[in-house]
């Protein structure tokens, strides 16, 4: 069995590709698809304008790797469609990497996974991940719960709007 791993995907150059609403609901919409296909368990997330942080497992039969890499280049190709949809080829130039894989990168490489074996990792992981969005330097919130792209509401007033999680003891 995969370990619970805390997960976080940054936007290239810290850029606020996430700032937007349609842009966070491609980023749920991709970890909806992955819940449902069995490929992930996911107990935790947030998104946030310019990155990610989620708590997951991959479940047996899939490939760690493989998993990562297919949620990022997923999201990547329908942030980059987003992109150019609104603001033409123009809107994608902060994005030019021209790279012989790819023309342009919406996440840094080498996003980081950790593995939460020990439980005060875990909670500590749970908080920050939830409190994320209170911090002074965002101020997208007073309260965890009132940040609506985040599971703190799942965990603080029963809601859940993504159709996805799963409390954290049944991870």
């Amino acid at each position: 069995m995969h370990p619970v791993q805390f997960f976080t995907a940054v936007c290239y150059d810290w850029i606020k590709l996430l700032d937007s609403e349609k842009a966070k609901q491609i980023v749920v919409e991709a970890l909806r698809f992955r819940v449902k296909n069995g490929q992930v368990k996911i107990c935790a997330f947030v998104v946030m304008p310019n990155h990610i942080h989620l708590i997951w497992r991959v479940q047996n039969g899939f490939k760690l790797e493989e998993v990562q890499r297919d949620f990022l280049k997923f999201t990547a190709r329908e942030i980059l469609l987003l992109i150019r949809n609104e603001r033409g080829e123009r809107g994608l130039e902060e994005l030019f990497v021209g790279l012989k894989d790819r023309k342009y990168q919406v996440w840094k490489r080498n996003s980081m996974s950790i593995d939460l074996i020990h439980d005060w990792f875990f909670k500590q992981k749970f908080e920050y991940l939830h409190a994320n969005p209170c911090q002074p330097h965002w101020q997208l919130c007073v309260r965890p719960e009132d940040y609506y792209y985040s599971s703190a509401r799942f965990y603080e007033e029963g809601v859940e709007d993504f159709d996805f999680l799963c409390h954290h003891d049944e991870i």
